[in-house]
């Protein structure tokens, strides 16, 4: 079994360097350089090119790194299966969630799950949806909620919630102040969003090419939390977020909704995960009560 070596080969092209590798995998760097050489004697392909100044991976090393991730993870989680034989609930969970999610609708989840299986340690990395997808189509993490799409077909993607969106400003902004307020009155406005990549951005990228909207201005922040701020310190912007992000402040008079006339914004919110987790059983028991807390609507039944 190559599981070490493979480990090994995995850590060294994330961190790109043979002291780092062994420091951080606890072994000899003369370990690492074997671990590396043995591989390459396996596949009989060169998987790095080397100088004193630069490692790179080759093009057979890139095609590795992909499968041996795939390798890695199912190993690992064979170990674990084997381990949970009294089918109690127990060991890690990673799961990754865009910004929206993990820090808006997540945690109540989360609680929910520490209370009803208390030996599950509860991992949860945040990101944009391009980020977690990543994650998880490298094993990084078991499961992902996101916001956006992905045309990743190596996943499974599945809906649980669906989402409402509003475009919303500081209490003084002009548009504040109007009882009705129509599509052509968002022309040549300045707006504050998130970065490329987020399923937020990636939605109000769409509402304006839909609506032909002219823009003054974007500031791109990656943070829901610096958007509000933002609206709330200067004033001058709007923003299109999650009724899950802006509730509270409508609710305390900190922002304002902007009054659209015949319009709403909606999305699907989803979990993807690699086929290779759909059998773990603390993936299976996420996805239960991922559902059962956020029944959406006319969803298919997984099989």
């Amino acid at each position: 079994m190559y599981y070490d070596a493979l480990k090994t080969f995995v850590t060294l092209v994330e961190v790109k360097n043979f002291t780092k590798t062994a420091e951080i995998l606890l072994m000899s760097q003369p370990s690492v350089s074997l671990h590396i050489k043995k591989l390459e004697e396996e596949f009989q392909t060169k998987l790095f090119l080397r100088s004193p100044k630069f490692l790179k991976v080759t093009l057979t090393g890139e095609i590795l790194y992909d499968r041996a991730k795939q390798m890695i993870a199912i190993y690992e989680q064979t170990i674990q299966d084997i381990q949970e034989h009294d089918r109690s609930i127990k060991g890690e969970l990673k799961i990754g969630a865009s910004f929206t999610i993990g820090e808006y609708i997540l945690p109540s989840l989360l609680i929910d799950l520490q209370e009803d299986y208390p030996e599950l340690e509860l991992q949860v990395v945040i990101g944009n949806t391009e980020e977690i997808v990543q994650a998880v189509r490298l094993y990084k993490v078991d499961i992902g909620l996101i916001e956006g799409q992905t045309n990743e077909k190596e996943l499974s993607v599945h809906p649980f919630m669906q989402d409402e969106l509003f475009i919303v400003s500081s209490n003084d902004h002009e548009l504040a102040c109007q009882d009705d307020v129509a599509i052509a009155d968002l022309h040549d406005k300045a707006w504050v969003t998130r970065e490329v990549g987020s399923g937020t951005r990636e939605y109000l990228n769409h509402v304006i090419r839909s609506n032909g909207l002219k823009i003054k201005s974007i500031l791109t922040i990656s943070s829901n939390q610096g958007i509000k701020e933002t609206l709330i310190k200067h004033g001058s912007g709007l923003a299109l977020l999650s009724r899950s992000v802006i509730e509270r402040d409508v609710q305390n008079n900190i922002l304002s909704i902007i009054p659209l006339k015949n319009e709403s914004f909606n999305r699907t919110l989803s979990y993807v995960y690699s086929p290779i987790m759909e059998e773990k059983k603390n993936v299976k028991t996420f996805i239960r009560e991922l559902n059962k807390k956020w029944p959406l609507k006319a969803r298919p039944i997984d099989k």
